[in-house]
């Protein structure tokens, strides 16, 4: 990192309007830290994930991406994994991505003071895709405290590694809100951290996979679309619920994510009746496009 790269990029941008800078760099902690305050208004920062479907129609038919899902579930979409041909290149590929650029960041902040504490929450989380966590339960299996699971939590968002789905409200008692649900900004970050690599026909959590890719894919999706919306999951104390809830444009979407169906659900009753201005819509392989892609 240049020092003091936040006040020479403010005195180019102040002194010469015709030149536009591009600061990028994989260490996005020393980034956001230097260059925040001196650029306040002069700046407009860009969140760069790993390529999504959208991106990757420039290259692929609808068609052909769908023939590659299963790589997409088990391996991610990092270009250079995408770009790997055989097995192992596309292994050896995302693990080198997990252990060298995503992790050396946050292994080498100061914040952080064990390594093995940070990583077995990493693997946990990734047992508990799609799943609620509890903060105080995943510290007692880890041997952390509360506070410090929380710290090692917001590092891990701020790394781009996790993102946090909270619970959605509207102030009924039997709502379930206190818990929130982690998905992984790439699933084969996510399978790499458990060191699975297995096809999906040898695997017993694909639904976890379905639902991590499916809910990446529509972020990636709303991201580059400016589809602005506040993103939940839906619970209730019954056991009723929705996988993910996008608050727009003054209405409700609910969507359930399904691997597989045994039959068409439908939507949960207290849900329709409590939110009249709703619309309900599964999610599956056979109209997953429609989701990530219009």
């Amino acid at each position: 990192m240049i020092p003091n790269i936040g006040m020479a990029v403010k005195i180019i941008v102040d002194q010469r309007p015709d030149i536009r800078v591009i600061l990028t760099g994989s260490s996005s902690f020393e980034l956001a830290g230097q260059v925040g305050e001196p650029l306040t208004g002069r700046k407009q920062t860009l969140t760069l994930y790993s390529l999504s479907h959208s991106e990757l129609l420039s290259s692929y038919n609808k068609f052909e991406l769908k023939e590659k899902l299963e790589d997409f579930l088990v391996y991610g979409s990092y270009p250079e994994v995408i770009q790997a041909s055989t097995y192992k290149q596309k292994v050896d590929a995302i693990t080198e991505i997990s252990n060298s650029y995503l992790l050396k960041d946050i292994l080498a902040f100061d914040r952080v003071k064990s390594s093995k504490v940070l990583l077995d929450l990493l693997k946990l989380l990734a047992f508990q895709v799609g799943s609620e966590v509890s903060l105080s339960e995943v510290g007692t299996k880890i041997g952390a405290d509360y506070k410090t699971v929380q710290r090692y939590l917001d590092l891990l968002e701020k790394a781009f590694v996790v993102i946090r789905l909270g619970g959605f409200s509207r102030n009924l008692r039997n709502e379930v809100t206190n818990k929130a649900k982690y998905y992984f900004l790439d699933n084969g970050i996510r399978n790499s951290l458990i060191a699975q690599f297995n096809g999906i026909s040898q695997r017993n959590d694909i639904g976890q996979l379905w639902e991590n890719f499916i809910f990446i894919e529509r972020l990636k999706h709303r991201t580059y679309q400016s589809i602005y919306a506040n993103m939940y999951f839906w619970r209730t104390y019954q056991q009723q619920e929705i996988d993910l809830v996008e608050d727009r444009d003054g209405k409700l979407h609910g969507y359930e994510i399904k691997w597989s169906l045994y039959k068409t659900p439908k939507a949960p009753h207290q849900w329709a009746e409590t939110y009249s201005n709703s619309s309900y819509a599964i999610v599956t392989p056979d109209n997953y496009q429609n989701f990530i892609l219009s």
